[in-house]
């Protein structure tokens, strides 16, 4: 069974692969002389966002050079179009922990079966995804040794032998890494592979108050990661009993929506681990009165699935769109040289514009290259998303001008070149704003209250980001499952918002009746 899941997972990539754009083919000059000037044709996508969602990402990423396909299903090269962005999370991300005294660490990939083990509950959650090496050479492993998914019970075992004493915490530790989670269910890019990348925080205390706010103060920058920098609005709030970290004692989780496809995503999660790992692996610690006492932790992760995130919610049948605050240039600068222009004064302008542009810390760059039309590389850089483009032509140059093409919404406007670089500042500033103002807009007009099961239904088959009161029961959870499961996956609960609107005095929950102790979001997801 699992070796057809995997042709059928391999098959997908491959056609994914065949829809990349063509070549474009050499054309002739005005004078009759060939020149290697590439055509604006075949940098379109073949599929559109609305029309064919899968297959329209598919060709997004690749033609977008955030990723290529590997021979290995399931695995894929990050590009540095798209490493860039993962880069400039990081570079936000690791300043913030590091105000919270978090320190940086690397613990191996390999974890023994026996510690593995060790915790039930946690490693079941996981086990279908655990890969395993079994061989060395020819040899065949005396003791297997698993790939992690998870760092929990590679470092537990070792803080158990760093805490001693009151004194030896807080204690905490992330680290920037991959894991590996042999993923048979549809694999895709960034949102869903076998292998990626990501950090993850491990963190120990003395008390559960000094916990529960790590938790709360870690989930705000995963907020700040995807509205501030991604320009994706999300909802703060807590999983289910049934959804939450396996062996954790609640899950905290910042979740994003796809109004294209109607799911909601899991954006990144801030779990509280309570005591059970502390338990398991006995990490106890002496306290203040010489008594002894067990830790209370937290683990905290985000990934590069917040790259597909964002791809999935900005781009357009012309290809990425990304918000400035990731886009690893920011301004594209584009040569327009008519017949009998004055091509140098044309390229000047531009390496001077762009040499503006970068000394106040604007990430600009022009593209030169004459063995491509100008018409080719607006297509290009749109295809790759970059959010601003500044075209120089003859007119441009007589009238000490450019040309700004925004890519978020076409718009174009000329910017004299004497104020210049505060007009490209203000209009980096509003393409953010305007991106995540869409995206907000887009996602909320698929909320959809609902008070009944027929309402739910409805709702359900329409695609919607449904909020419902519920009794919080987790039968009722599972009986929303199985009674919505159908080709397009069972509908289940995404989180309870950590706001949460008032509930008036009688309110049933839809799915069982019985009376409603909070409003939940429920949906379909990946």
């Amino acid at each position: 069974m699992a070796g057809s899941e995997e042709k059928q997972s391999k098959a997908k990539e491959t056609k994914a692969k065949e829809t990349k754009a063509k070549e474009p083919k050499a054309k002739a000059t005005s004078g009759g002389k060939k020149k290697e000037v590439k055509k604006e044709t075949g940098l379109g996508l073949s599929h559109k966002k609305d029309e064919n969602f899968g297959e329209w990402y598919s060709e997004v990423i690749v033609n977008g050079e955030m990723i290529e396909y590997y021979d290995i299903s399931g695995c894929y090269i990050i590009r540095p179009w798209a490493m860039s962005i993962w880069e400039t999370m990081q570079s936000f991300f690791d300043p913030e922990i590091k105000k919270m005294k978090i320190q940086n660490c690397y613990f191996p990939l390999f974890v023994s079966p026996t510690v593995l083990q060790k915790e039930t509950d946690h490693i079941e959650g996981f086990a279908p995804e655990v890969a395993w090496v079994t061989k060395s050479g020819e040899s065949d492993l005396e003791v297997p040794i698993a790939i992690r998914p998870t760092s929990e019970t590679v470092m537990y075992p070792y803080y158990s032998k760093w805490i001693r004493g009151h004194r030896d915490l807080p204690l905490k530790l992330n680290q920037w890494c991959n894991v590996v989670r042999w993923e048979f269910s549809n694999p895709t890019p960034f949102i869903r592979s076998r292998e990626f990348l990501w950090q993850e925080g491990h963190t120990a205390f003395a008390t559960k108050e000094e916990a529960d706010a790590e938790v709360l103060d870690i989930l705000e920058l995963y907020r700040r990661i995807y509205e501030e920098f991604l320009a994706i609005p999300v909802i703060k709030g807590k999983k289910s009993e049934l959804e939450k970290f396996a062996g954790g004692l609640y899950t905290t989780s910042v979740e994003a929506f796809i109004p294209n496809t109607g799911r909601g995503v899991q954006g990144a999660t801030s779990h509280c681990l309570g005591q059970n790992f502390s338990k398991m692996f006995e990490i106890n610690f002496e306290n203040e009165k010489g008594e002894k006492a067990m830790v209370w932790q937290n683990s905290w992760a985000y990934s590069t699935r917040t790259i597909g995130v964002m791809v999935m919610v900005h781009g357009d049948d012309k290809g990425l769109v990304l918000p400035p605050k990731v886009a690893s240039v920011q301004v594209i600068v584009i040569p327009v040289p008519y017949k009998d222009a004055d091509t140098q004064g044309i390229f000047d302008a531009c390496n001077a514009t762009v040499e503006t542009l970068c000394e106040a810390g604007i990430r600009a760059s022009a593209d030169l290259r004459d063995n491509y039309s100008p018409g080719w590389k607006y297509s290009h850089w749109e295809m790759r998303g970059v959010p601003l483009r500044i075209e120089i032509g003859p007119k441009d140059l007589a009238n000490n001008q450019v040309r700004a093409v925004r890519r978020d919404n076409g718009a174009k406007v000329d910017l004299p070149r004497d104020c210049l670089l505060k007009k490209v500042e203000e209009l980096i500033e509003n393409i953010q704003d305007s991106l995540f103002n869409a995206a907000k807009q887009k996602r909320d007009a698929c909320i959809q209250i609902v008070k009944t099961w027929d309402e739910f239904v409805v709702a359900v088959s329409q695609k919607k980001l449904i909020l419902a009161p519920w009794c919080d029961e987790e039968e009722v959870e599972k009986d929303v499952k199985a009674r919505t499961k159908g080709e397009m996956g069972a509908a289940k609960s995404l989180c309870s918002p950590l706001e949460q609107p008032e509930m008036p005095e009688g309110t049933k929950c839809f799915a069982s009746g019985k009376p409603a102790t909070k409003w939940t979001y429920w949906g379909r997801s990946y």
